[in-house]
């Protein structure tokens, strides 16, 4: 199966470039496979470059993971990220399918300096010494 990289996604997701996109459609007629790197890559891309707000990225995602010619590396995996995306006040998509990719792999907990990832189970902020945790 063919794999698209992330400007093939953006072009199919926001459909802002008219050549583009059909190049990008005519590429996945038959199949395509989306990698979790993509995915991340993705995400930032769409919040930081377009604006998209969180809901909408997580509606996007989620039509991704059931999409009918797409394919997305480990679909449990990163339904799982987006399961705890989308809880109030939860970090950044790319946080939660890291800390998704380390719980399937059996590697946890997943140490963090960043407060908001280490609200989720799983991962474990990091003390350092002689600094205050907030």
């Amino acid at each position: 199966m063919r794999a698209v990289d992330t400007n093939v996604l953006i072009r199919l997701l926001t459909r802002d470039d008219p050549a583009q996109l059909r190049a990008a459609e005519d590429f996945v007629q038959h199949g395509a496979w989306i990698s979790q790197l993509v995915l991340m890559e993705a995400a930032w891309v769409l919040e930081a470059v377009y604006g998209v707000r969180k809901k909408e990225l997580a509606r996007g995602l989620e039509m991704l993971l059931d999409h009918e010619r797409l394919v997305v590396q480990e679909p449990d995996v990163v339904a799982a990220a987006l399961a705890a995306f989308t809880r109030p006040r939860a970090p950044g998509f790319s946080d939660c399918l890291i800390l998704a990719v380390a719980r399937k792999a059996g590697h946890l907990p997943m140490g963090t300096f960043d407060r908001g990832l280490a609200k989720l189970e799983g991962a474990e902020r990091l003390a350092v010494p002689g600094r205050k945790r907030a």
